[in-house]
């Protein structure tokens, strides 16, 4: 498979600084990496740039949902659910092992959002607006129906509930999946650098930005036909630089989730709900785990680092202590936590709630594209309605024809597994070999879901280091996993291990603390870091560590 590493970082940066490029993409997240993967498998030539890591910012940080956005039906956005109900079906196929179906439950209590009659209409118009496939449609049930579905819900005043098929996926492994398609079909991707500025020719186009390497500090120029500012919440702020934020602009929102052992919170199944304010809140089983989101308030504080406040937890805690109410859940009970902003178009008079989720694509004076909004599901629909307008550009000026978008019917990294139909037979077959050569079941089980189709190259790397990790002192399967992360990841930090790369900081912060001091040490050792950089790292490490979880713990 493809090498991608911070290992090759030095000659990367000199290819990307040597060929012609037809396109630069400013953003590695969902949006980013969705469009590098369109334009390269048409034949653009591409490099992506990175400030933080791949995915760092929105695209870690959601409700790891890729859904229908039932919610936008009710905000009548039928051509919202419509797009993303069809697309998440096409995220699902490509890549069966980081998307998985998850049936939703919604109930109903008087004086609630929703009742039966208007939710059995509503999930039927969603049906077919998303083209549900028959087997997911949904479901009607009763009260006793409801509360054995899912025990723990309130029943005061409980009318039943509606049943219907949403995707969870992990966002991050999903967006790394998109970005290592992309470079394996030959696009260039470099995290930690920075876009600082633009270059113009005399005729005011954009040509070309100056980046700076957020490992050492260099900078130096790349050049490209096109280029477009997909840097999610900090669009804004490019856009600035090159003189063309003008009429609409973002407007920034913050979601927080938080996360329960199953011992705490023993929840069956996933639940959609109302919050005593009226606002619609996530409950999902993950795993031994359950997560529960999200808030949704207007931000305007440090876009890369937006911290969990007392009172967003106080306000999931009083969510659902109101819908499960047997729990009696405390701040005490918080296991981890996360929050993460949503690059919003900004809509007078709108409540962060009620703004639309619909992308929107700029084009500047200069030339720069800029796109905005958007969410997660409609990663790939959104990147190919972009390219398609960069390869028009492309053609009206330069000649130039590129094929049609072929992303529809293309497997992301790790999703060569005969599709979702597939993926259980492949399933089978990989556990067993990996019960051949000494991996536990549960760790198959793990590499099987965090990889797909590339559990292969991690089977050879455990079967090749199982005696070096005894000299490391580090698990075989953990020092499996990070070398994979580190060659063909382009894992950097620690924090790109525990938080992108293997969403542990989130689901499974114990053994993250378990890991941290050996990881730290291998990885020192791997990138030569001095003192200095590995003192850096670690206590990058320890901050997103305290930060998870509540202070008053």
């Amino acid at each position: 498979m493809t090498r991608f590493s911070n290992l090759d970082r030095h000659e990367t940066k000199k290819k990307v600084q040597r060929e012609t490029l037809d396109l630069l993409v400013i953003g590695g997240g969902i949006t980013g990496a969705g469009i590098a993967l369109d334009a390269v498998s048409r034949g653009l030539r591409t490099v992506v740039v990175e400030m933080q890591d791949f995915a760092a910012g929105t695209s870690s940080r959601s409700t790891k949902l890729v859904h229908g956005g039932l919610r936008y039906l009710k905000q009548l956005e039928i051509k919202l659910v419509a797009e993303v109900g069809k697309e998440r079906a096409i995220v699902y196929e490509n890549g069966p092992h980081v998307t998985t179906p998850e049936w939703m439950m919604l109930p109903f209590h008087k004086g609630g959002n929703f009742g039966p009659f208007t939710t059995n209409i509503g999930l039927k118009v969603y049906d077919f607006l998303a083209q549900v496939r028959k087997v997911d449609r949904r479901k009607m049930l009763s009260v006793e129906d409801t509360i054995t579905a899912e025990p723990l819900i309130k029943r005061e005043g409980l009318k039943g509930a509606g049943y219907y098929v949403e995707y969870k996926t992990d966002d991050a492994r999903l967006t790394i999946e998109v970005m290592k398609k992309a470079v394996e079909n030959g696009a260039y991707a470099i995290n930690y650098t920075k876009a600082i500025d633009f270059i113009y020719n005399d005729s005011g186009k954009v040509v070309g930005t100056v980046v700076e390497d957020q490992l050492n500090g260099e900078k130096h120029e790349i050049y490209a036909n096109k280029i477009i500012n997909a840097s999610g919440p900090w669009v804004d702020t490019l856009r600035e630089v090159d003189g063309s934020k003008q009429d609409k602009e973002l407007f920034l929102t913050k979601g927080v989730h938080v996360v329960f052992s199953t011992a705490v919170f023993p929840l069956q199944q996933a639940v959609y709900f109302d919050a005593p304010d009226g606002r619609m809140i996530f409950a999902i089983p993950r795993d031994d785990r359950t997560y529960v989101g999200t808030t949704d308030s207007g931000y305007d504080g440090d876009i890369a680092h937006p911290m969990v406040t007392e009172d967003d937890v106080d306000y999931l805690l009083n969510a659902i202590n109101y819908m499960f109410p047997s729990l009696n859940i405390t701040l005490e009970d918080v296991e981890s936590s996360w929050g993460g902003l949503r690059p919003l178009i900004a809509e007078k008079d709108k409540s962060p709630d009620e703004v639309s989720r619909k992308d929107e694509l700029f084009i500047s004076e200069s030339g720069l594209f800029s796109i905005a909004g958007g969410k997660l599901t409609g990663y790939r629909k959104m990147a190919e309605e972009v390219v398609d307008k960069i390869v028009a550009q492309l053609k009206s000026e330069q000649g130039v024809i590129f094929s049609p978008s072929c992303t529809k019917n293309l497997p992301i990294s790790g999703g060569d597994v005969g599709g979702s139909q597939g993926y259980t037979d492949y399933m089978k077959r990989k556990l067993f070999e990996a019960e051949i050569i000494g991996i536990q079941e549960a760790d198959a089980h793990q590499i099987l879901q965090l990889y797909g189709s590339n559990a292969d190259k991690l089977f050879i790397i455990y079967n090749e280091h199982k005696t070096s990790a005894l000299e490391e002192n580090l698990e075989p399967i953990v020092l499996t996993q990070l070398i994979y992360a580190i060659e063909y990841e382009a894992a950097y930090t620690p924090a790109d291990f525990f938080v992108r790369r293997t969403s542990a900081l989130f689901f499974n912060i114990d053994w993250v603390r378990k890991h941290q001091h050996r990881v730290i040490d291998y990885m020192a050792k791997v990138f030569n870091w001095d003192r200095k950089q590995k003192n850096q790292y670690k206590e990058e490490l320890e901050i997103l560590l305290t930060e998870a979880v509540p202070a008053v713990k």
